[in-house]
């Protein structure tokens, strides 16, 4: 069978994304709290026990853990798909189906 040849309008889903985003880091890293255009949380994925260094700026869709070297990204479908280990492209279809984003 192929592979769904469905296209995703990368921009579309990372701007509704955005827009969205003080809801979806709440559940995404719900141990995480605002402070200015920053949400700061623990990092899910590593033993993190106090939150500081993994940060995502809600403006723009960048994240990084600043205590670990190679681990961040641009936008919010990265964070999703490192959060749950999904490829960009199936974080990017889950989130646009999770905003009710329709993609064709």
């Amino acid at each position: 069978m192929n592979a769904p040849t469905d296209r995703i309008d990368f921009a579309a889903v990372n701007a509704a994304a955005l827009g969205a985003a003080p809801t979806l880091l709440r559940r995404w890293l719900p141990d995480g709290h605002q402070r200015g255009d920053e949400w700061i949380a623990k990092n899910p994925k590593r033993a993190d026990r106090h939150a500081g260094s993994f940060r995502v700026n809600m403006r723009s869709g960048k994240w990084s853990d600043f205590a670990m070297t190679g681990v961040g990204g641009g936008d919010l479908i990265s964070l999703a798909a490192y959060l749950t280990d999904r490829s960009q492209i199936d974080a990017a279809r889950a989130l646009a189906k999770a905003l009710g984003i329709n993609q064709r």
